[in-house]
């Protein structure tokens, strides 16, 4: 059972990043935090990542730096990239090339330090387990694996499902509660990681307004701690009352920094606009690079 430890095996609630948390991390070869163009103390940089299914390009030569304790949306058409983006940099998809930097080290040196909100729709929600095992999962990378979830540990998921007001349902299995309500228990799960940096892929997606009006509050507070959030986001007509910094893309970044300089009726129309233009680009380089 998931609340006995860390051993309990959870089909697609158990991700292989919550395994991976739990585990020594690994010294990759490459474990430097060079590039000029890039701080040090970035919580996110991104130097030259492309990302390719089959030689189609999803990501072509993306170039970013996150400002620290900003919330950044990510903005774009649909297939613009935005899901793999956050996937690559979490190394849950392949890059093609590329280096992603998380406060300056490699990903795999960092996982204690970044949290994650997946899509509700990737997630089997008729597993029978209960809230609050859920947000306990958020804790593995701190308690190691195969070990038992203590009080503390417990004490600090309550916490988080208290933050997001679901704490009178800790016990309540998570098929049992409305849309709003699971997408509500994984940003739970998120905060109980006490992360540095979240990245979340459509926090708002499928939920009611009070839910989003709840959510987008709890990020503030995140904000305004200190911690920087990543989110994928759709909606346009939110976005400059939501996100402080906002990355609009397809394929390509089009154009990223503050809200109020890059969210402009000319960067939407480069952005939801020509995307063919941009693919046939990029297939057409990929072509060349393989090219003998």
């Amino acid at each position: 059972m998931v609340g006995a430890g860390a051993c309990g095996e959870v089909p697609m609630l158990w991700t292989n990043r919550d395994r991976a948390a739990a585990l020594p991390t690994p010294v990759p070869a490459d474990g430097r935090a060079d590039g000029r163009e890039h701080p040090s103390n970035a919580p996110l940089s991104i130097h030259d990542m492309t990302v390719a299914y089959h030689h189609k390009p999803v990501l072509w030569d993306i170039d970013y730096n996150a400002v620290e304790g900003a919330l950044i949306g990510i903005v774009g058409p649909n297939g613009a990239g935005k899901s793999t983006l956050i996937k690559a940099v979490l190394d849950l998809v392949p890059r093609a090339s590329g280096r992603v930097r998380i406060f300056g080290k490699p990903y795999a040196r960092q996982r204690h330090r970044v949290g994650y909100m997946p899509q509700r729709e990737s997630v089997d929600w008729d597993f029978p387990v209960s809230a609050l095992d859920v947000v306990t999962m958020g804790r593995y990378g701190q308690i190691g694996w195969c070990r038992p979830v203590t009080r503390r540990h417990r004490h600090a998921a309550l916490e988080a499902l208290d933050r997001v007001g679901l704490a009178d349902l800790a016990g309540r299995q998570i098929r049992q509660l409305s849309g709003g309500q699971q997408q509500r228990v994984f940003l739970a799960r998120a905060l109980a990681q006490e992360a540095s940096i979240y990245f979340m892929d459509e926090p708002f997606a499928g939920v009611d307004a009070a839910t989003e009006k709840a959510i987008i509050a709890l990020l503030q507070d995140l904000r305004r701690a200190g911690r920087t959030i990543v989110a994928v986001h759709h909606d346009l007509q939110t976005v400059t009352d939501y996100f402080d910094h906002v990355l609009l893309l397809n394929m390509r970044i089009v154009a990223a920094g503050p809200t109020r300089e890059v969210f402009t009726p000319e960067n939407l129309q480069k952005t939801y606009g020509g995307k063919l233009t941009l693919l046939d680009k990029a297939a057409e380089a990929l072509a060349q690079a393989d090219a003998p």
